[in-house]
């Protein structure tokens, strides 16, 4: 009798202690899942040593201040940058951070933060390109990544292009000579032409107007976004987003 009374005991500690043991170097609050697109340096991209998984870049960053604030554990999926917002509505992840630029459509779909991030449109070309201004592209063969601002740009100008599904992709059309133009952000096209030899951006800031990037959550889902907000303005007022930009950026020649 001694015997079962002690072994029931023990029984009873190690089911109190073993949730503590599982839970001992982890959040305590869960996991917050982002969805990206990993084609979009320095915002985001693969590497052999990311602050999430293979995962780094600024929007990865600012994921991972954002989970570890929440005391919760930041999780990225990967995937195409057309299917993110439907992945979101569909429950796959919590929210979308890819460098998506906040726009009426978009709204439509879901729910966005402050901006975190304010871009603008250029155009890559090499160094002997007679493209000085957008207009310039008229005739020429332009590539642009699908569902990327710079789609939304050139086909607002009325010009045709062709689809590429990254910017990797694109950045290759135009090395190999199958295209005359990348229209992209600038802050990625400044990493691209330092990879590349013979390439140079050409800025119009009277074609391509600003945009922001901001955190889309699930439409109605206000207290993810409530905690998005509030750590995204604490960290702009300090200026540690701003670091973060600053330390990506800094890698890139400008």
């Amino acid at each position: 009798m001694k015997k079962t009374v002690k072994y029931a005991v023990l029984s009873l500690i190690m089911i109190i202690l073993i949730p503590t043991l599982t839970a001992c170097g982890k959040k305590d609050g869960g996991t917050l899942t982002f969805g990206t697109n990993a084609e979009f340096p320095p915002f985001e991209f693969e590497t052999d040593d990311g602050i999430i998984d293979q995962y780094d870049g600024i929007d990865i960053a600012i994921a991972k201040m954002i989970a570890d604030e929440n005391d919760m554990t930041a999780v990225v999926v990967n995937m195409e940058f057309e299917t993110l917002l439907e992945a979101l509505q569909d429950d796959q992840v919590d929210a979308v951070i890819a460098g998506m630029a906040v726009t009426d459509k978009r709204l439509e779909e879901a729910d966005f933060s402050i901006p975190y991030y304010t871009a603008t449109q250029v155009m890559i070309v090499k160094e002997d390109s007679d493209v000085f201004i957008a207009s310039d592209m008229k005739d020429k063969k332009i590539c642009v990544i699908q569902g990327y601002t710079g789609e939304n740009c050139v086909s607002s100008m009325g010009y045709p292009y062709e689809l590429c599904e990254s910017g990797t992709d694109a950045v290759m059309e135009l090395v190999n000579g199958n295209c005359d133009v990348v229209v992209i952000d600038s802050a990625t096209a400044k990493k691209y032409v330092q990879d590349n030899t013979g390439l140079k951006i050409v800025e119009d800031s009277e074609a391509f107007e600003s945009e922001e990037y901001a955190i889309a959550v699930k439409k109605g889902n206000t207290e993810l976004l409530d905690k998005i907000n509030a750590i995204i303005e604490a960290r702009i007022e300090d200026g540690t987003i701003a670091d973060i930009g600053i330390r990506y950026t800094d890698m890139i020649v400008e």
